[in-house]
């Protein structure tokens, strides 16, 4: 279901993201890596991290608060430049009430080899529509 979700959003369609884990207050969003997604000087666009961090945010928050969350506002940390094959944004709810959520996510890039490499550190706030 939450892959269905995913895909009714064009702009995630575009990036080609997937969900890889939802449920029990997490959720992990993967993107391959292609060159359509990388900035001038071949690392992946910034606002790539930004979206992953942002839905992988939200997709966790909806497994505490429900389907019909939005995010009030995230901050975002790059820690690195991110290069790699895959991004993958994995998002834990740090604490849920009934009509809000605090949310971390970490995000890495995998290298050919399978090695992970940290490359952005955000948290945000999710809010029930509900």
């Amino acid at each position: 279901m939450a892959q269905k979700v995913l895909d009714a959003q064009p702009f995630s369609r575009l990036v080609r993201a997937r969900v890889t884990l939802f449920g029990e207050g997490a959720a992990t969003l993967e993107i391959g890596i292609r060159e359509e997604l990388h900035q001038q000087n071949g690392f992946v666009h910034g606002g790539v991290l930004a979206y992953a961090a942002d839905n992988s945010i939200t997709f966790a928050a909806g497994t505490t608060l429900g389907p019909a969350v939005l995010t009030t506002g995230f901050s975002i940390q790059y820690v690195r430049p991110a290069t790699g094959v895959t991004l993958v944004a994995r998002a834990v709810v740090a604490h849920s009430g009934r009509r809000q959520a605090v949310v971390r996510c970490e995000l890495f890039t995998v290298g050919g080899e399978g090695g992970e490499t940290l490359c952005a550190i955000a948290q945000g706030t999710v809010l029930s529509t509900a």
